[in-house]
């Protein structure tokens, strides 16, 4: 499939225009990555099937853009693209992964300084050359540093949701075999980590040669690191590797235990083998030399006389001696209250975003929109929030959904909400987030989240601790209080499904569970399809060791919040 490829190009020509200041030009680029990336159907079959109208009929794409992806389909390159990195021969994508760092700062420092890459980019910092720049000074110079740094201590882990992508694309693909009896992910992302550093696949077979050799030929493989009889490892095209492990369907069940891990879990549980006078291990539980269980995963633990264990909380944190959770399920989310919309940032209309949430079958959504301190997302004022009560109003009238109107506010430096009280005492509920001044000391931003849960109308938190996955640290903050706080002020905190953020995290979401804090999984979608990430909030959660009623849009809605 070509659709990635094609994406990339369209997200970095994005990019490139925001460098040149194009207007809308960035927007509909970035729009049309997004469908590109969500599409199951390969882009180069939907050409083919229809030429440029087929193109033009996939939402955000237009005729320009389909001209462009009809040139890579045709000669595999765009020649506007090859004109743009000429202009600028630095690596985009790779810069911008550095916090702080942005398309106009990636122009400056390459006019300035030759900056073309992250290398060049740790040079000029260490160097001092940055600071001195216009609109620059110490302060960015060290931001920068520290980003590159904490870049690399997550290089060569894949975003869990990349990973459920491709490992359902790769299974697919191994299914297709009648030699495959039973197939499953393992590892970290069957334990649903936030991130992965390679995907486990574990099939059963009696013809181990034959799926290993069909494996190698899978589309996107780049190399193969070693092939085997029982494991085979390649590398990707997009940046990863894949271990397939093959086995007999008599210990499918305990090799799935053991490749599930984790380490810490599978010590553990050999502890309590062996405590019983048995031996377990990826081939099966022996009682002396006799096999008493390996073909599912139930009868492992059993033959172990432990219950079994879901593959979320198998970190080796007490689960095997603890009493565990009744955790949340899958099914069991009743409404989507982080959406954004057309008005502010987001790319899909109220209605659009309403009946998206119906056909994921919830009974209501609340529209939270960005306010005005957040320019870039084109903010909602007081008077505009007030407009869009009446389009809100219009919308629930047509639908059989509730839509709550809401809002995302900016907590300021000193604790402040930047929309008055007058205004959202009128709203259903607020969510209210840190979008700015994230240096803050522990002091500041402590006091700063605890006056804005002091306000009477702030209802959630959202992504309490401001990280961004692999780019950007969580602040610094005393959680403690801010749980202390969040229970005695009733203040719901968010876990954000969002697959860069996904904060609060597992072992935050296991401490507002103990404090007695109530939470709520949103998705902070920006267009309706960002809707369906809500599992990996979900999956978050359930990591967190949170039950149903500690998630407070697992209930349905009588009344609003207000």
């Amino acid at each position: 499939m070509k659709n990635q490829e094609i994406a990339k190009i369209l997200y970095d020509m994005a990019d490139r225009f925001s460098m040149d200041g194009v207007a809308f030009k960035p927007y509909a680029y970035r729009k049309a990555a997004d469908v590109l990336v969500s599409e199951k159907e390969d882009i180069e079959k939907v050409y083919q099937r229809g030429g440029l109208k087929e193109l033009e009929s996939m939402p955000g794409i237009g005729k320009h853009i389909a001209l462009k992806i009809e040139e890579y389909i045709k000669t595999g390159k765009i020649k506007q693209y090859e004109l743009l990195k000429r202009q600028i021969p630095a690596d985009v994508e790779e810069l911008t992964k550095v916090e702080g760092v942005g398309t106009m700062t990636v122009k400056t420092l390459y006019e300035k300084l030759n900056v073309k890459n992250i290398k060049d980019l740790k040079r000029a910092a260490e160097e001092h050359k940055i600071a001195p720049l216009f609109g620059f000074g110490d302060k960015k110079e060290q931001a920068i540093l520290e980003g590159i740094g904490f870049l690399s201590k997550n290089e060569g882990r894949v975003s869990i949701v990349v990973a459920i992508t491709e490992t359902k694309r790769i299974i697919d693909y191994l299914k297709a075999m009648p030699e495959v009896d039973n197939i499953s992910i393992a590892g970290s992302l069957r334990r649903m980590k936030e991130t992965v550093g390679d995907i486990d696949i574990l099939v059963s077979s009696k013809n181990s040669s034959k799926v290993m050799d069909y494996f190698i030929k899978m589309p996107g493989v780049q190399k193969v690191w070693g092939k085997g009889k029982t494991k085979t490892s390649v590398r990707m095209d997009r940046g990863y590797n894949v271990d397939l492990r093959v086995v007999p369907k008599s210990s499918f069940g305990s090799a799935l235990q053991y490749f599930t891990g984790s380490k810490e879990h599978n010590i553990a549980l050999r502890k309590v083998a062996i405590a019983k006078g048995l031996k377990l291990n990826e081939y099966g539980v022996f009682k002396g030399s006799k096999k008493v269980a390996g073909e599912t995963e139930q009868a492992v633990y059993s033959a172990l006389g432990v219950d079994w264990i879901p593959p979320e909380l198998r970190e080796g944190l007490g689960e095997l001696n603890s009493k565990l959770p009744n955790l949340i399920n899958y099914n069991d989310i009743k409404g989507d209250l982080h959406c954004h919309t057309n008005w502010s940032g987001g790319f899909n209309s109220i209605e659009e975003m309403a009946r998206k949430a119906m056909s994921l079958g919830y009974s209501y959504i609340g529209i939270t929109d960005h306010t005005k301190y957040l320019r870039i997302e084109n903010g909602l004022d007081e008077k505009r929030l007030k407009e869009q009560r009446k389009e809100i109003d219009l919308v629930n009238k047509k639908l059989d959904i509730k839509i709550l109107q809401g809002c995302e506010a900016n907590i300021l430096a000193d604790g402040s909400i930047d929309i008055k009280d007058s205004v959202l005492q009128k709203l259903d509920f607020v969510i209210a987030g840190i979008h700015s001044h994230f240096k803050l000391s522990r002091d500041q931003m402590t006091k700063r989240m605890i006056k804005a849960m002091s306000n009477p109308y702030v209802d959630i938190i959202s992504h309490p601790t401001g990280r961004i996955i692999g780019k950007r640290a969580e602040y610094e903050i005393d959680l403690d209080k801010i749980l202390t706080v969040a229970k005695e002020t009733d203040t719901i905190l968010e876990i954000n499904a969002n697959p860069s953020r996904l904060d609060l995290n597992d072992i935050n979401i296991r401490k507002a569970v103990k404090a007695g804090v109530k939470m709520i999984i949103n998705t902070d979608a920006h267009e309706e399809r960002h809707m369906d990430l809500m599992n990996l909030g979900v999956a978050q959660a359930r990591r967190g060791w949170a039950s149903k009623t500690d998630i407070v849009n697992t209930k349905d809605l009588t009344t609003y919040f207000r």
